[in-house]
């Protein structure tokens, strides 16, 4: 399994990578192994405030579907468009072009609640 380790988690297999006052967020390496062969994601929240430990989508795989939970609040400002049409992107390469989301992050002390890569790792 791979668990970068600039990037925060959350104990329900988020990832969020932070670039400034933005930041996207996925589903981790962990997530997607689990999941197994991703067939659909479903974003509709673009535009949305959302609050942190809130759902903003589903993931469906051949056997289940899951929620996707915010790490963080913020408003959602752009879904990956590239996963309407391949969804396996999140299979592929969960901690880059597998990306669910970008976010203008509300309260940035929010992130210091999050998990490092070596304490989500400890969890699993």
């Amino acid at each position: 399994m791979n668990f970068p380790a600039h990037l925060k988690y959350t104990e329900d297999h988020e990832w969020i990578r932070v670039e400034g006052s933005e930041a996207y967020v996925g589903i981790t390496d962990y997530a997607q192994n689990e999941l197994g062969e991703i067939v659909f994601v479903d974003i509709t929240t673009e535009g949305e405030t959302i609050d942190k430990g809130d759902v903003f989508g589903t993931i469906e795989a051949v056997k289940t579907v899951s929620d996707l939970f915010m790490p963080v609040g913020g408003k959602v400002v752009e879904i990956n468009a590239e996963l309407e049409a391949k969804p396996e992107l999140v299979n592929e390469d969960a901690y880059g072009t597998g990306w669910l989301i970008k976010i203008a992050i509300s309260d940035p002390e929010e992130l210091g609640e999050l998990l490092s890569a070596a304490e989500y790792e400890e969890t699993l």
